[in-house]
């Protein structure tokens, strides 16, 4: 991998993180256009250690928030009377809610890394996924707030993540649409599923660090620095196009992608790995 490959997977990494697009399927899409083998390890590698660049932006752009959450949540182990507190139980949530991906992430490592590294699947997964994302916008009532959030909205969205294993899919997309579902509105639920990736994506970053020798200290540093740039804009504007406008806005550019994906494949002007 090059330095221009770096970058160019950073800036893709960095603008569709946290976008309801899906990173690691236009990754996936990005390292077969540049040549790069797709189901190698130590690219499967770099695709996740460099969303520890994203998972960076997002600690930096709510460090207020975390603190105060961490601060909260401390105290309430060794003090009953802060228990009670938003902050508090929002420390459980992240917590509770991160739980089910590990698992899962971690029992199906080698089918994630292996079959479900298929452009067939992103493909796929765009298309089909943009039609739960506008079931979400639909029937979501949208009438609680971030105070209202429960232990309930956590362990649903921290369940629904676990299908963002399957690239194409998108993991903000398919935690916010659980959300939206529960009847948050767009901004608790944006904010929740921001939350909830600090854990994964850090822990997914980590344990891959092993595997992404085959690529190099130098590209590596590079793509993790450009998606942590990229993406610390990128929450910043995705935090107030929710606040105002439907997460179906994205929903035209996933099918137009997925379905241009499937053409190809379907015929053979690209393999599907």
């Amino acid at each position: 991998m090059t330095y221009i490959h770096a970058i160019i997977l950073g800036i893709v990494e960095g603008l569709t993180e946290f976008l309801p697009v899906s990173s690691t399927g236009h990754l996936t899409i990005a390292e077969k256009i540049l040549g790069l083998p797709i189901n190698k390890d130590s690219v499967t590698a770099f695709t996740a250690v460099i969303q520890m660049g994203a998972i960076a932006a997002v600690v930096l752009y709510f460090r207020t928030d975390i603190w105060r959450i961490a601060k909260a949540w401390v105290q309430g182990v060794f003090q009953p009377e802060y228990r009670g507190s938003l902050d508090h139980r929002m420390g459980w949530y992240i917590i509770v809610g991160s739980v089910p991906i590990g698992i899962v992430g971690f029992a199906l490592q080698d089918f994630i890394k292996g079959d479900l590294r298929s452009l067939w699947v992103v493909g796929a997964a765009l298309v089909v996924w943009s039609g739960v994302l506008l079931f979400a916008e639909s029937r979501g009532t949208q009438a609680r707030g971030e105070d209202g959030l429960t232990l309930r909205d956590a362990v649903v969205m921290g369940l629904v993540q676990c299908v963002a294993l399957v690239p194409g899919v998108s993991r903000s997309g398919a935690t916010i649409s659980a959300g939206l579902l529960q009847g948050l509105d767009r901004v608790a639920a944006t904010r929740m599923a921001f939350f909830l990736g600090i854990p994964s994506l850090t822990a997914a970053g980590l344990y891959e660090l092993k595997d992404v020798h085959g690529i190099g200290a130098g590209p590596t540093l590079v793509g993790t620095l450009v998606s942590f740039v990229v993406a610390y804009a990128s929450v910043a504007w995705l935090l107030k196009f929710v606040a105002h406008h439907s997460i179906g806005k994205f929903v035209p550019y996933r099918v137009t992608v997925g379905v241009v994906v499937l053409g190809l494949l379907a015929f053979n002007v690209i393999s599907a790995t």
